[in-house]
């Protein structure tokens, strides 16, 4: 799977919350939070339903749904102002997550991010992990006309990376994200994570391939750091249609 997964490739195209950095814990309690000011509390279905949703789109939906007397850009900026020093100082990278993005960029291979969420957000959770070197590309869910599941973010990024969609490997970390990917026509790796827990089969029989981390898809000659950061007894990343 290892040699299998990047074989033919001409980019590399990585959701962020959930995928890259372990965030989603963090938005879940920013929902609770921010809904607790008006007196709500957060529904039981709202993180399915805002699954995929640009940070414009999850906005309209707030101020819809709950009736908020606050405008759109006043919605964003106060769950900015609440995420930001999550981001910087909460919010760690995946496991393994460093370590292939440097073995991607030794292979000359052009990698971009296509998250649902804001750019100034993006931007600082980046910068503080200092990882943004990596990507030639990072387009965020309000540049395109729709979020995902719809296909347009990747097909935006592979437009920019000058790769062809069927060349273009994916990894996420939920099923709407999973489907916007498979709609592009590229090849998608779901990513384990623990919110998405409970989706794991979904995601399983959605994507081509499925990852516990990213340790799985590195050459053991080139992985990085100490040996007890890597899971034992797995060397390759698991077929999402197989067992």
């Amino acid at each position: 799977m290892i040699n299998e997964i990047l074989h033919g490739k001409q980019a590399v195209i990585f959701d962020l919350d959930g995928t890259l950095v372990d965030s989603m814990w963090m938005w879940k309690a920013i929902d609770i939070e921010y809904l607790g000011r008006f007196g709500f509390e957060c529904p039981d279905d709202l993180q399915k339903i805002i699954e995929g949703m640009s940070f414009t789109e999850t906005a309209c939906y707030f101020k819809e749904r709950f009736s908020l007397e606050c405008s759109i850009e006043e919605i964003k900026q106060d769950w900015i102002h609440m995420s930001i020093e999550k981001y910087r100082n909460q919010v760690p990278l995946k496991k393994g997550a460093e370590a292939f993005l440097q073995y991607v960029k030794s292979l000359g291979v052009p990698m971009g991010i296509a998250t649902s969420n804001g750019r100034v957000i993006v931007d600082a959770v980046l910068h503080s992990l200092g990882i943004q070197s990596y990507f030639n590309v990072i387009t965020t869910g309000c540049e395109v006309a729709q979020g995902k599941p719809a296909p347009d973010i990747y097909l935006k990024v592979a437009q920019h990376l000058k790769a062809e969609p069927k060349a273009c490997l994916v990894f996420e970390d939920v099923p709407a994200g999973i489907c916007a990917g498979k709609a592009a026509g590229m090849t998608v790796a779901a990513v384990e994570d623990r919110f998405s827990k409970g989706m794991e089969e979904e995601k399983r029989k959605l994507a081509d391939y499925y990852i516990e981390d990213y340790f799985q898809l590195i050459p053991r000659k080139q992985e990085k750091g100490p040996k007890a950061e890597r899971p034992g007894g797995n060397n390759g990343a698991d077929n999402g249609k197989g067992t």
